[in-house]
Protein backbone atom coordinates (compact mmCIF):
# COMPACT_ATOMS: atom_id res chain seq x y z
CA UNK A 1 0.00 0.00 0.00
CA UNK A 2 2.90 2.54 1.24
CA UNK A 3 4.44 1.69 -2.26
CA UNK A 4 1.32 2.42 -4.50
CA UNK A 5 1.26 5.45 -2.53
CA UNK A 6 4.58 6.60 -3.42
CA UNK A 7 3.99 5.91 -7.09
CA UNK A 8 1.17 8.07 -6.93
CA UNK A 9 2.69 11.11 -5.08
CA UNK A 10 6.07 10.25 -7.76
CA UNK A 11 3.23 10.25 -10.50
CA UNK A 12 1.86 13.87 -9.32
CA UNK A 13 5.32 15.44 -8.68
CA UNK A 14 6.06 14.55 -12.00
CA UNK A 15 3.23 15.98 -13.83
CA UNK A 16 3.54 19.59 -11.74
CA UNK A 17 6.97 19.36 -12.72
CA UNK A 18 6.06 19.08 -16.34
CA UNK A 19 3.10 21.78 -16.37
CA UNK A 20 5.85 23.97 -14.83
CA UNK A 21 7.79 23.20 -17.58
CA UNK A 22 6.27 24.14 -19.96
CA UNK A 23 7.06 26.38 -23.01
CA UNK A 24 3.39 28.06 -23.24
CA UNK A 25 1.51 28.32 -19.84
CA UNK A 26 -2.24 28.05 -20.05
CA UNK A 27 -2.73 31.54 -18.97
CA UNK A 28 -2.07 32.89 -22.13
CA UNK A 29 -4.69 31.02 -24.02
CA UNK A 30 -4.75 28.75 -26.42
CA UNK A 31 -7.99 29.76 -28.48
CA UNK A 32 -9.38 26.67 -28.35
CA UNK A 33 -13.08 27.93 -27.85
CA UNK A 34 -15.42 30.12 -29.79
CA UNK A 35 -17.64 30.39 -27.62
CA UNK A 36 -19.04 29.58 -23.87
CA UNK A 37 -22.33 29.70 -22.48
CA UNK A 38 -22.17 32.56 -19.16
CA UNK A 39 -24.34 33.94 -16.84
CA UNK A 40 -25.02 37.49 -16.22
CA UNK A 41 -27.08 39.71 -14.80
CA UNK A 42 -29.48 39.06 -17.52
CA UNK A 43 -29.42 35.30 -17.15
CA UNK A 44 -27.49 33.12 -19.47
CA UNK A 45 -25.73 34.30 -22.52
CA UNK A 46 -22.68 33.46 -24.70
CA UNK A 47 -19.44 34.99 -24.09
CA UNK A 48 -17.65 34.94 -27.92
CA UNK A 49 -14.03 34.40 -28.07
CA UNK A 50 -11.03 34.44 -30.84
CA UNK A 51 -10.00 30.67 -31.61
CA UNK A 52 -8.41 28.88 -33.95
CA UNK A 53 -7.90 24.88 -35.32
CA UNK A 54 -4.66 23.30 -33.53
CA UNK A 55 -1.22 23.30 -35.28
CA UNK A 56 -1.25 19.97 -36.56
CA UNK A 57 1.54 18.23 -39.83
CA UNK A 58 0.24 19.71 -43.02
CA UNK A 59 1.89 17.26 -44.95
CA UNK A 60 -1.20 14.95 -44.96
CA UNK A 61 -2.89 17.46 -47.03
CA UNK A 62 -0.97 18.66 -49.46
CA UNK A 63 -0.16 17.73 -53.00
CA UNK A 64 3.09 17.84 -54.50
CA UNK A 65 4.07 19.25 -58.39
CA UNK A 66 7.91 18.20 -59.52
CA UNK A 67 9.21 20.38 -62.55
CA UNK A 68 10.44 19.07 -64.95
CA UNK A 69 7.71 16.26 -64.64
CA UNK A 70 10.06 13.51 -65.47
CA UNK A 71 13.18 14.52 -63.24
CA UNK A 72 12.32 11.54 -61.01
CA UNK A 73 14.61 8.47 -61.03
CA UNK A 74 13.49 5.44 -62.50
CA UNK A 75 12.20 5.65 -66.12
CA UNK A 76 14.50 4.09 -67.43
CA UNK A 77 16.32 2.32 -64.43
CA UNK A 78 19.72 3.98 -63.12
CA UNK A 79 22.22 2.84 -61.01
CA UNK A 80 24.10 5.47 -58.38
CA UNK A 81 27.54 5.63 -57.08
CA UNK A 82 27.90 7.22 -53.38
CA UNK A 83 28.97 10.81 -53.04
CA UNK A 84 31.68 9.58 -50.55
CA UNK A 85 33.09 6.81 -52.64
CA UNK A 86 32.88 6.73 -56.53
CA UNK A 87 33.34 3.62 -56.63
CA UNK A 88 30.41 2.21 -54.68
CA UNK A 89 27.64 2.01 -57.34
CA UNK A 90 25.37 -0.29 -56.32
CA UNK A 91 22.57 1.76 -55.67
CA UNK A 92 19.33 0.98 -58.26
CA UNK A 93 16.61 2.96 -59.33
CA UNK A 94 13.57 1.76 -61.01
CA UNK A 95 10.32 2.60 -61.57
CA UNK A 96 8.91 -0.40 -62.56
CA UNK A 97 9.61 -2.10 -59.08
CA UNK A 98 8.02 -1.18 -55.94
CA UNK A 99 11.86 -2.00 -53.48
CA UNK A 100 13.64 0.05 -56.16
CA UNK A 101 11.35 2.93 -56.83
CA UNK A 102 11.71 6.37 -55.87
CA UNK A 103 8.50 8.49 -56.09
CA UNK A 104 7.70 11.60 -54.74
CA UNK A 105 4.98 10.72 -52.34
CA UNK A 106 7.90 8.77 -50.07
CA UNK A 107 9.06 12.37 -48.83
CA UNK A 108 5.84 12.34 -47.02
CA UNK A 109 5.62 8.96 -45.47
CA UNK A 110 6.45 7.01 -41.82
CA UNK A 111 9.95 7.87 -41.10
CA UNK A 112 11.77 5.69 -39.41
CA UNK A 113 12.01 2.74 -41.75
CA UNK A 114 14.85 0.36 -42.52
CA UNK A 115 16.36 0.86 -45.63
CA UNK A 116 14.67 4.84 -45.89
CA UNK A 117 12.06 5.47 -48.25
CA UNK A 118 13.12 8.35 -49.88
CA UNK A 119 12.55 10.48 -53.73
CA UNK A 120 15.47 10.71 -55.77
CA UNK A 121 15.60 12.73 -59.01
CA UNK A 122 18.39 11.47 -62.06
CA UNK A 123 21.25 12.11 -61.65
CA UNK A 124 23.48 14.84 -63.42
CA UNK A 125 24.51 13.34 -66.41
CA UNK A 126 23.87 16.46 -68.27
CA UNK A 127 26.46 18.29 -66.82
CA UNK A 128 27.56 21.04 -67.39
CA UNK A 129 24.05 21.85 -67.99
CA UNK A 130 22.47 22.50 -64.13
CA UNK A 131 19.99 20.23 -62.37
CA UNK A 132 17.39 22.10 -61.89
CA UNK A 133 14.27 20.59 -60.03
CA UNK A 134 11.23 22.90 -58.70
CA UNK A 135 9.19 20.58 -56.26
CA UNK A 136 6.04 22.44 -55.51
CA UNK A 137 4.03 21.65 -52.30
CA UNK A 138 0.50 23.38 -52.73
CA UNK A 139 -2.78 23.31 -49.94
CA UNK A 140 -5.14 24.90 -52.11
CA UNK A 141 -5.60 26.77 -48.69
CA UNK A 142 -4.55 29.52 -46.47
CA UNK A 143 -2.74 27.82 -43.86
CA UNK A 144 -0.26 29.42 -40.90
CA UNK A 145 2.99 28.08 -40.36
CA UNK A 146 3.73 27.45 -36.12
CA UNK A 147 7.19 25.76 -36.47
CA UNK A 148 10.16 25.33 -38.75
CA UNK A 149 10.45 23.73 -42.14
CA UNK A 150 12.61 21.07 -42.19
CA UNK A 151 13.39 19.13 -45.14
CA UNK A 152 15.56 15.74 -44.82
CA UNK A 153 17.93 15.47 -47.35
CA UNK A 154 19.30 11.16 -48.24
CA UNK A 155 21.82 12.56 -50.25
CA UNK A 156 24.30 15.48 -49.88
CA UNK A 157 22.62 18.85 -49.00
CA UNK A 158 22.62 21.07 -52.34
CA UNK A 159 25.09 23.34 -52.76
CA UNK A 160 23.04 25.77 -54.12
CA UNK A 161 19.01 26.28 -53.29
CA UNK A 162 15.53 28.37 -52.75
CA UNK A 163 12.43 27.83 -50.37
CA UNK A 164 10.17 30.47 -51.93
CA UNK A 165 6.50 30.82 -50.81
CA UNK A 166 3.40 31.81 -52.93
CA UNK A 167 0.27 33.27 -51.00
CA UNK A 168 -2.03 33.40 -54.38
CA UNK A 169 -2.00 29.61 -54.66
CA UNK A 170 0.98 29.87 -56.78
CA UNK A 171 0.21 33.09 -59.13
CA UNK A 172 3.27 34.67 -58.10
CA UNK A 173 6.31 33.98 -55.89
CA UNK A 174 8.53 35.15 -53.37
CA UNK A 175 11.75 34.06 -51.32
CA UNK A 176 11.73 32.87 -48.22
CA UNK A 177 16.00 32.12 -47.89
CA UNK A 178 18.49 31.72 -49.83
CA UNK A 179 21.15 28.32 -49.79
CA UNK A 180 24.64 27.82 -51.11
CA UNK A 181 27.97 27.19 -50.24
CA UNK A 182 29.21 30.42 -51.03
CA UNK A 183 26.53 33.46 -51.02
CA UNK A 184 28.19 35.69 -52.90
CA UNK A 185 29.22 33.84 -55.45
CA UNK A 186 25.80 31.93 -56.11
CA UNK A 187 23.60 34.82 -55.09
CA UNK A 188 25.32 37.81 -54.69
CA UNK A 189 24.05 38.21 -51.24
CA UNK A 190 26.18 38.37 -48.00
CA UNK A 191 25.97 35.42 -45.91
CA UNK A 192 23.80 35.24 -42.25
CA UNK A 193 22.05 33.15 -40.37
CA UNK A 194 18.98 33.82 -38.72
CA UNK A 195 20.64 34.92 -35.36
CA UNK A 196 21.84 37.85 -37.38
CA UNK A 197 18.18 39.01 -37.90
CA UNK A 198 16.14 42.09 -34.97
CA UNK A 199 12.52 42.84 -34.93
CA UNK A 200 13.22 45.33 -37.45
CA UNK A 201 14.85 43.09 -40.04
CA UNK A 202 12.68 40.14 -39.36
CA UNK A 203 11.46 40.47 -42.77
CA UNK A 204 14.58 40.25 -44.36
CA UNK A 205 15.56 37.53 -46.91
CA UNK A 206 18.51 36.38 -46.01
CA UNK A 207 21.42 33.65 -47.47
CA UNK A 208 22.33 31.13 -45.30
CA UNK A 209 25.68 28.74 -45.40
CA UNK A 210 24.86 27.06 -42.50
CA UNK A 211 23.37 23.82 -44.23
CA UNK A 212 25.50 23.74 -47.66
CA UNK A 213 28.91 22.69 -46.85
CA UNK A 214 30.84 19.98 -47.55
CA UNK A 215 30.23 16.84 -46.04
CA UNK A 216 28.69 17.74 -43.04
CA UNK A 217 25.79 16.06 -44.77
CA UNK A 218 26.74 12.81 -43.06
CA UNK A 219 26.28 14.03 -39.54
CA UNK A 220 22.73 16.54 -40.08
CA UNK A 221 21.20 15.81 -43.41
CA UNK A 222 18.59 18.29 -42.75
CA UNK A 223 17.67 21.86 -43.95
CA UNK A 224 15.66 24.50 -42.38
CA UNK A 225 13.34 27.38 -42.32
CA UNK A 226 13.72 29.04 -38.84
CA UNK A 227 10.14 30.18 -38.13
CA UNK A 228 10.67 29.60 -34.04
CA UNK A 229 13.73 31.55 -33.87
CA UNK A 230 11.75 34.22 -35.68
CA UNK A 231 9.09 34.24 -33.48
CA UNK A 232 11.27 34.20 -30.05
CA UNK A 233 12.58 37.98 -31.49
CA UNK A 234 8.97 38.83 -30.20
CA UNK A 235 8.13 36.55 -27.80
CA UNK A 236 11.81 35.98 -26.15
CA UNK A 237 13.74 32.51 -26.72
CA UNK A 238 11.51 29.88 -24.93
CA UNK A 239 8.46 32.06 -26.38
CA UNK A 240 7.62 32.91 -22.94
CA UNK A 241 5.87 36.14 -24.28
CA UNK A 242 3.85 35.45 -26.26
CA UNK A 243 1.67 38.62 -25.66
CA UNK A 244 4.22 40.14 -27.42
CA UNK A 245 3.96 38.65 -30.24
CA UNK A 246 0.33 38.18 -30.42
CA UNK A 247 0.09 41.91 -30.41
CA UNK A 248 2.65 42.05 -33.56
CA UNK A 249 0.65 39.41 -35.60
CA UNK A 250 -2.41 41.44 -34.91
CA UNK A 251 -1.41 44.68 -36.08
CA UNK A 252 1.35 43.95 -38.53
CA UNK A 253 0.05 43.17 -41.53
CA UNK A 254 3.12 42.17 -43.00
CA UNK A 255 4.73 39.97 -40.15
CA UNK A 256 1.23 38.18 -40.42
CA UNK A 257 1.37 37.55 -44.06
CA UNK A 258 5.15 36.18 -43.66
CA UNK A 259 3.98 33.14 -41.96
CA UNK A 260 0.91 32.67 -44.04
CA UNK A 261 1.71 30.84 -47.32
CA UNK A 262 -1.03 28.87 -49.99
CA UNK A 263 1.83 26.90 -51.66
CA UNK A 264 6.02 26.38 -50.77
CA UNK A 265 8.38 25.52 -53.64
CA UNK A 266 11.67 24.26 -53.39
CA UNK A 267 13.98 25.48 -56.21
CA UNK A 268 17.00 23.00 -56.34
CA UNK A 269 19.82 24.47 -58.22
CA UNK A 270 22.99 22.28 -57.60
CA UNK A 271 23.52 19.22 -56.13
CA UNK A 272 25.68 18.60 -53.43
CA UNK A 273 29.50 17.63 -54.53
CA UNK A 274 31.86 17.30 -51.56
CA UNK A 275 34.45 19.07 -54.20
CA UNK A 276 35.59 21.90 -55.56
CA UNK A 277 35.56 20.14 -58.97
CA UNK A 278 32.78 17.73 -60.82
CA UNK A 279 33.92 14.88 -61.23
CA UNK A 280 32.26 14.58 -64.90
CA UNK A 281 34.18 10.86 -65.52
CA UNK A 282 31.42 9.56 -62.75
CA UNK A 283 28.38 11.48 -62.62
CA UNK A 284 26.47 9.10 -60.93
CA UNK A 285 27.44 10.93 -57.92
CA UNK A 286 25.69 13.75 -58.30
CA UNK A 287 21.46 13.96 -57.54
CA UNK A 288 19.03 15.04 -55.08
CA UNK A 289 16.88 12.84 -52.95
CA UNK A 290 15.04 13.65 -50.03
CA UNK A 291 13.80 11.31 -47.60
CA UNK A 292 11.19 13.90 -45.20
CA UNK A 293 9.36 16.91 -45.22
CA UNK A 294 7.96 18.60 -42.69
CA UNK A 295 5.54 21.46 -42.74
CA UNK A 296 3.93 22.49 -39.31
CA UNK A 297 1.17 24.64 -39.50
CA UNK A 298 -2.57 25.32 -39.22
CA UNK A 299 -5.60 26.41 -41.14
CA UNK A 300 -6.07 30.16 -41.25
CA UNK A 301 -9.83 30.63 -39.95
CA UNK A 302 -8.79 34.32 -39.33
CA UNK A 303 -9.46 33.31 -35.49
CA UNK A 304 -13.25 32.46 -36.23
CA UNK A 305 -13.23 28.54 -36.01
CA UNK A 306 -11.40 25.54 -34.33
CA UNK A 307 -11.75 22.79 -36.66
CA UNK A 308 -10.57 22.62 -40.39
CA UNK A 309 -12.32 19.84 -42.38
CA UNK A 310 -10.50 17.91 -45.50
CA UNK A 311 -13.23 16.86 -47.79
CA UNK A 312 -13.03 16.23 -51.55
CA UNK A 313 -9.26 16.74 -51.83
CA UNK A 314 -9.74 20.51 -49.72
CA UNK A 315 -9.51 22.00 -46.64
CA UNK A 316 -11.91 24.19 -45.37
CA UNK A 317 -12.93 26.35 -42.07
CA UNK A 318 -15.44 24.92 -39.62
CA UNK A 319 -16.77 28.84 -39.14
CA UNK A 320 -18.20 29.85 -36.26
CA UNK A 321 -19.11 33.30 -35.03
CA UNK A 322 -21.92 33.67 -38.45
CA UNK A 323 -18.98 33.67 -40.53
CA UNK A 324 -18.40 31.62 -43.86
CA UNK A 325 -15.74 30.90 -46.57
CA UNK A 326 -13.00 28.79 -46.98
CA UNK A 327 -10.98 31.18 -44.34
CA UNK A 328 -13.89 32.35 -42.60
CA UNK A 329 -13.57 35.60 -45.00
CA UNK A 330 -17.29 36.77 -44.83
CA UNK A 331 -20.30 37.45 -42.65
CA UNK A 332 -23.40 34.66 -43.38
CA UNK A 333 -25.84 36.03 -45.03
CA UNK A 334 -28.16 38.41 -43.06
CA UNK A 335 -25.23 38.79 -40.48
CA UNK A 336 -23.96 41.39 -42.37
CA UNK A 337 -24.92 43.98 -39.30
CA UNK A 338 -21.34 45.64 -39.93
CA UNK A 339 -18.31 44.97 -42.08
CA UNK A 340 -16.01 41.87 -41.39
CA UNK A 341 -13.43 41.63 -39.10
CA UNK A 342 -10.55 39.35 -38.44
CA UNK A 343 -10.59 38.25 -35.09
CA UNK A 344 -8.17 39.50 -32.62
CA UNK A 345 -5.49 37.63 -30.44
CA UNK A 346 -5.68 40.36 -27.68
CA UNK A 347 -6.49 40.93 -24.70
CA UNK A 348 -4.96 37.51 -23.78
CA UNK A 349 -5.87 35.13 -23.16
CA UNK A 350 -9.42 34.64 -24.93
CA UNK A 351 -8.79 37.63 -27.67
CA UNK A 352 -11.95 39.59 -29.51
CA UNK A 353 -14.35 37.50 -31.41
CA UNK A 354 -15.18 40.47 -33.82
CA UNK A 355 -18.51 38.33 -34.57
CA UNK A 356 -20.59 39.23 -37.48
CA UNK A 357 -23.76 40.45 -36.50
CA UNK A 358 -27.90 39.98 -37.98
CA UNK A 359 -28.67 42.78 -40.02
CA UNK A 360 -31.00 46.08 -39.04
CA UNK A 361 -30.18 45.89 -35.73
CA UNK A 362 -26.96 48.55 -35.64
CA UNK A 363 -23.54 48.70 -34.97
CA UNK A 364 -23.81 48.40 -31.39
CA UNK A 365 -23.48 45.00 -29.58
CA UNK A 366 -23.34 43.83 -25.95
CA UNK A 367 -19.23 44.12 -25.04
CA UNK A 368 -17.11 41.50 -24.57
CA UNK A 369 -18.23 39.70 -20.92
CA UNK A 370 -15.53 37.52 -20.06
CA UNK A 371 -13.73 39.75 -17.92
CA UNK A 372 -17.56 39.19 -15.55
CA UNK A 373 -16.39 35.65 -14.72
CA UNK A 374 -17.31 32.43 -16.15
CA UNK A 375 -19.53 29.81 -15.05
CA UNK A 376 -20.49 26.87 -16.00
CA UNK A 377 -17.60 26.91 -19.16
CA UNK A 378 -17.02 23.94 -21.24
CA UNK A 379 -13.07 23.67 -22.09
CA UNK A 380 -13.02 21.95 -25.57
CA UNK A 381 -10.71 20.01 -26.51
CA UNK A 382 -9.33 21.42 -29.99
CA UNK A 383 -9.30 19.00 -33.12
CA UNK A 384 -8.45 19.20 -37.02
CA UNK A 385 -11.86 17.14 -38.45
CA UNK A 386 -10.72 14.95 -40.95
CA UNK A 387 -12.24 12.85 -43.57
CA UNK A 388 -11.60 11.23 -47.07
CA UNK A 389 -8.49 10.34 -48.62
CA UNK A 390 -6.27 12.25 -50.87
CA UNK A 391 -5.84 11.84 -54.73
CA UNK A 392 -2.49 10.12 -56.20
CA UNK A 393 0.52 12.50 -55.07
CA UNK A 394 -1.21 13.84 -52.42
CA UNK A 395 0.94 13.29 -48.73
CA UNK A 396 -1.60 10.67 -47.35
CA UNK A 397 0.95 7.86 -45.84
CA UNK A 398 1.20 9.87 -42.37
CA UNK A 399 -2.03 8.24 -40.57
Amino acid sequence: MRFRFALTLQALWTAVCQAAMQHYPAAWGHYDVCKSQIYTDEGLTWDYMACQPEATDMTHYLKVTLDPPNITCGDPPETYCALENPYMCNNECDASTDELAHPPELMFDIEGRNPTTFWQSTSWKKYPKALLVNLTLSWNKTIELTDDIVLTFESGRPEQMVLEKSLDYGRTWQPYQFYATDCLDAFTMEPKTVQDLTQHTLLDIICTEDYSRGYVWKNDKTVRFEIKERFALFAGPRLHNMASLYGQLDTTKNLRDFFTITDLRIRLLRPATGATMVDETNLSRYFYAISDIKVQGRCKCNLHAISCVYDKDKLGCECEHNTTGPDCGRCKRNYQGRAWSAGSYLPIPKGTANICIPNNIGPVIRPNVSSLGVANRKEVAPQVALSTAPSVHVANSKR
